[in-house]
């Protein structure tokens, strides 16, 4: 077991500062994280994930052109009372939602990598350990990924890291970890090296990197003596490892193998399976859209059999 502080983590920080270029070009006037799933924008889960696990502090490292989420998590008192007077008090809850939330901005400036963009959090995190997760990854509001990291955080000290099980072909597109068994638990897992987007034969496992993190303040210094690598970029990646073989206070690197819904809707495939499946589960709109689904489904396959006849 690493050593690390108990202190408890309550400060989220959301990096969104990228530019959405492979939905270009939806996304050349529109942040990328502005785009909607189902009826809300694609942020919006992410802070609402943030909050579910009691982090309702959160830190948004922006950069230009993100103005849109600024004014997205701002109250809209004209709208919230136009709504109200209309008597539309569930539409009116639903837009007001951040008023319990203490969201802040920071600008990144330069895009440097991920790396850059967490040490642009260090004034407002200060010397406690805080979650950092990505926006483009959603995890399913019924899978409560991040409490789970947060109680592994609280007995284990250091941080913590969210891993998935991929195909060993796809290892290239991922940060792969490498783990202790004997310091390992089913799921909780000791990780001991990490390696950025290795070729398949080099991956120490199929145990890839997603995109929630606890991490200890010691994060900071790390990212600080971090070299860039390619593109100039700082990676998040190189300074984690640095904490995964350091001792002391808050060293040490727990992974948490998740096996819930996940979506990724930075690419332009999972975008859309994220919106069908998502939709489907709608409480609303669910029940309409996945009948009217299988009658297209159905219509489809009829249609491709005739062609193939």
């Amino acid at each position: 077991m690493s050593e690390g502080t108990t202190t408890e983590i309550r400060k989220a920080v959301i990096p969104v500062a990228g530019l959405g270029t492979r939905f270009l070009p939806a996304t050349k006037a529109i942040p990328k994280e502005m785009l909607p799933v189902v009826d809300r924008p694609a942020i919006e889960y992410i802070v609402q994930e943030a909050v579910r696990a009691g982090l309702a502090d959160v830190l948004m490292v922006t950069g230009r052109g993100k103005s849109a989420i600024e004014d997205h998590f701002d109250r809209h008192f004209e709208l919230e009372s136009a709504l109200e007077g209309k008597g539309d008090q569930g539409r009116a809850e639903r837009i007001g939602f951040s008023s319990g939330i203490q969201v802040h901005f920071v600008r990144q400036g330069r895009p440097r990598g991920l790396g850059h963009a967490v040490l642009c959090a260090r004034a407002h995190v200060g010397d406690e350990p805080f979650a950092v997760l990505l926006g483009d990854d959603m995890i399913d509001e019924r899978d409560h990924l991040l409490e789970q990291m947060i109680a592994v955080q609280a007995e284990r000290g250091g941080s913590v890291v969210a891993l998935m099980e991929v195909p060993p072909e796809h290892s290239d597109r991922y940060g792969c970890a490498a783990i202790d068994p004997a310091r390992s638990d089913g799921d909780v897992v000791a990780v001991t090296d990490l390696v950025e987007k290795p070729p398949p034969a080099e991956a120490p496992s199929n145990l890839a990197i997603i995109g929630r993190y606890l991490l200890h303040p010691r994060i900071f210094e790390a990212l600080e003596r971090t070299e860039p690598g390619r593109g100039g970029e700082i990676q998040l990646t190189d300074a984690m490892l640095e904490l995964a073989h350091a001792d002391g206070e808050g060293a040490g690197m727990t992974g948490v193998v998740f096996r819930g819904r996940r979506y990724d809707t930075g690419d332009r495939l999972d975008y859309l399976k994220a919106v069908v499946q998502l939709g489907a589960g709608h409480p609303e709109l669910g029940p309409d859209f996945t009948a009217w689904l299988r009658e297209y489904a159905a219509a489809t396959t009829t249609s491709q059999e005739r062609v193939g006849r």
